[in-house]
């Protein structure tokens, strides 16, 4: 198994794309979130996954910087679908608020002879927490993070023997999430910027986490690795260094602060 990083950053980044990524398992992909535009098609591009491959997507909530990517897709398979460029069935995944918005924008902006998939090949999945589907063959779990912006979800993954990766979304982990963080294999969680720097990027008035924040939940829950992501990008050629630099101040395990497009091996 693999992750590729298509973007790394936040909502209002120029030097990243926005947070999202593919997750491969024997040749099946799994899309979560599509970042703030067709900047995601390029990203497939350059990683070298073709979007026709895709056939599973998760959006976490309704943002823009996650949700408008997804509309993109939309009309690849959509239009795939139509002109048999598209092989097969796909399915997207949400909470209720985010399929409820996907099937409205894409019905207002795409021709109704395209939007005719919907329901038939292109399937909106409306998830509640708890639910366990099997997705990329792998027992996928999601869970209601109990956001204090915008409903979101995150999602629990089975790896196979006894190991599991674990998403929390782009906001700070809140204590129903933590059996779900618990000894996870990986762990996948925001960092809008430096502790030492929070004073400039001021992320608790934005209700996001620090490199310090992530880092000391993810040794208090004995995780063996964390992936860092949706950051600032004022420190771009040296994001990775510092914050490395600071997470290990916390955290005793592997710290992962991928540049876009960084493959990682799961």
């Amino acid at each position: 198994m693999k992750l590729t990083m298509l973007g790394t950053g936040h909502a209002i980044v120029t030097e990243y794309y926005n947070t999202c990524y593919v997750i491969e398992n024997n040749s099946q992909y799994l899309l979560v979130d599509g970042g703030g535009g067709s900047t995601l098609l390029t990203q497939l591009k350059h990683a070298g996954i073709n979007h026709n491959d895709i056939h599973h997507i998760f959006v976490t909530h309704k943002h823009i910087d996650h949700l408008l990517g997804i509309i993109w897709m939309m009309r690849i398979y959509c239009q795939g679908m139509k002109y048999g460029r598209f092989k097969g069935e796909a399915y997207i995944y949400g909470h209720e608020e985010v399929i409820r918005i996907i099937e409205s924008i894409s019905k207002q902006v795409l021709e109704p002879s395209e939007t005719a998939c919907i329901g038939k090949t292109l399937h909106l999945v409306t998830v509640n927490d708890g639910d366990t589907y099997n997705i990329i063959g792998k027992d996928i779990t999601f869970f209601d993070i109990h956001s204090k912006k915008a409903k979101q979800f995150g999602y629990c993954m089975d790896l196979g023997n006894g190991e599991k990766l674990t998403c929390c979304g782009d906001e700070p982990c809140y204590e129903s999430s933590y059996p779900y963080v618990d000894n996870s294999k990986w762990l996948l969680h925001e960092a809008f910027c430096l502790y030492s720097q929070a004073d400039i990027y001021k992320p608790y008035e934005k209700n996001h986490s620090t490199v310090k924040d992530a880092c000391e939940l993810a040794e208090r829950f004995n995780v063996k690795n964390i992936l860092l992501y949706h950051t600032e990008d004022q420190t771009v050629g040296t994001r990775k260094e510092l914050y490395i630099k600071e997470g290990q101040q916390y955290y005793h395990g592997n710290i992962h602060v991928p540049d876009d497009l960084e493959v990682l091996e799961l």
